[in-house]
């Protein structure tokens, strides 16, 4: 235990950090790219099973849909959840086992502005996408790689904390929204509560994973 704290106290800080302003104004912004980052899952797996992705909307509050024509309903469904958690723990690992920081997170900021261009309508979305995108791009160009750093952690963890955090709320404990799980059921059988909790246990050994095997002895950034 000695060991796991000396070689990831910044880790366990970092978590605390967002666990305890998660329901404050101040991670707002954070939240709704990780939102945008669910909504990107649904997008990415609409066109790479042959679909035609029509609109993507994000609002204040923390909502945001895909509007789609073709491609696998299930898959598109699924990816949600799954695939911004995927992307969260890519970007991560990125941060936490190699120097390609800077260029990854110009690479997301580059990814934001492309959706947002060809997908987006809406003002507030918009205008969220393409300020995102151009910070994330003016960061990985003139911040320092440590900087790149601590943000793809921030946002690589805030994906894996608010996936299963989210699954639960919107699933389980209000399993009468409509949400992706719901539809899902809607149209290939199953339950809410069924879907959500398959949803739930993948996402929870996907992060066990990701912490088990990806950390290694030391997840620290060298203080200079």
């Amino acid at each position: 235990m000695q060991a796991f704290l000396r070689g990831h106290w910044q880790l366990l800080l970092l978590v605390a950090a967002i666990a305890l302003l998660w329901r404050t104004p101040v991670v707002i912004p954070l939240k709704l790219l990780v939102v945008f980052l669910h909504e990107l899952g649904h997008v990415l797996a609409v066109l790479l099973t042959g679909g035609e992705v029509l609109d993507l909307t994000l609002d204040p509050m923390q909502g945001g849909s895909v509007t789609s024509r073709g491609g696998s309903r299930f898959w598109s469904l699924s990816a949600g959840y799954l695939g911004s958690l995927i992307i969260g723990v890519g970007l991560f690992m990125v941060a936490v086992r190699t120097k390609a920081d800077r260029t990854v997170l110009g690479l997301l900021g580059m990814t934001l502005l492309a959706v947002t261009i060809l997908y987006v309508r809406a003002p507030f979305a918009l205008v969220f996408g393409v300020m995102t995108g151009i910070v994330l791009l003016l960061v990985a160009k003139y911040l320092p790689r440590d900087v790149n750093d601590l943000i793809l952690r921030v946002i690589g963890l805030a994906s894996m904390i608010y996936v299963p955090l989210d699954i639960y709320i919107d699933t389980i404990a209000r399993g009468w929204l409509h949400s992706d799980a719901r539809m899902l059921a809607e149209e290939f059988g199953g339950t809410t509560w069924m879907w959500g909790g398959l949803w739930l246990l993948a996402s929870g050994w996907v992060i066990w994973m990701c912490l088990r095997r990806g950390l290694g002895a030391v997840s620290n950034v060298r203080l200079r």
